[in-house]
C-alpha cells in the first residue's frame, strides 16, 4: 500500500496522541485549551514585549499597570492596525508606594507586589461562543497572586467588559497608551 507524505504525517500524529483539531488549537494560542480555558502565561516578562504602562493613583485598581504582548503581535498590529487572532495581552497590576527623592516629593514606584493580572486573547472567529469568558472578539481572564492556575473571571460581560467600554472603538483595547504599537 502506497501512502503520500501528508497521510504518513497524519497517521504519525494520531499514533502519538495528537489530532488535527488540537494542532489548530495550538496554532491559535498556546495559552488556550480546546474548551477556551485561558491559562496564565507564566513567562510573559521574558518572552513578550512591553507595550506601555498606566499609573492609576487611587481606587481598587491603583498602582502601575504594565502591558505586554508577543513581539509578533506588535509587528502584526503595526502593519494591520489590529491584533492577530491568538494574540495574548497581559496587564500586570503592581502596588505602588510614594516616597520623597531628590527628583521630587511623592514620587511613585512599584514595590514589586503584584495585585493581579488581566489576560486577553484575541479571537475574531468566535471559537468559544459557548464559553462565558469569550466575547467581543476576545477571551478575558483575571488571575491573582497565590493561584495563577485559576481564571477568576466567570463571565466577561459581568467581570471585565465595563472597564473596556471607553475603548470599544479601538477593539476594546486602550491603544493610546502603547507607544510600541506605532513605532
Amino acid at each position: 500500500m502506497k501512502m503520500n507524505c501528508s497521510a504518513i504525517i497524519t497517521l504519525g500524529l494520531l499514533l502519538v496522541g495528537f489530532s488535527t483539531s488540537s494542532l489548530a488549537k495550538d496554532h491559535f494560542s498556546a495559552d488556550v485549551d480546546d474548551k477556551g480555558n485561558i491559562s496564565f502565561p507564566a513567562n510573559y516578562r521574558s518572552t513578550m514585549e512591553h507595550l506601555g504602562s498606566w499609573f492609576v493613583p487611587t481606587g481598587g485598581a491603583s498602582g502601575f499597570h504594565h502591558v505586554y504582548t508577543e513581539r509578533e503581535s506588535v509587528a502584526y498590529f503595526q502593519q494591520h492596525g489590529v491584533f492577530p487572532d491568538g494574540a495574548v495581552l497581559v496587564k500586570e497590576l503592581l502596588v505602588s508606594e510614594a516616597n520623597n527623592y531628590t527628583t521630587g516629593e511623592g514620587v511613585h514606584s512599584a514595590n514589586g507586589e503584584y495585585k493581579q493580572w488581566f489576560v486577553m486573547v484575541k479571537d475574531s472567529q468566535n471559537r468559544f461562543a459557548d464559553n462565558p469568558v469569550w466575547g467581543e472578539g476576545w477571551g478575558w481572564a483575571l488571575f491573582k497572586p497565590g493561584n495563577t492556575s485559576k481564571n477568576l473571571a466567570t463571565d466577561y460581560k459581568a467581570d471585565c467588559l465595563a472597564c473596556h467600554v471607553p475603548a470599544k472603538e479601538t477593539d476594546w483595547i486602550y491603544t493610546q497608551a502603547y507607544p510600541a504599537l506605532s513605532e
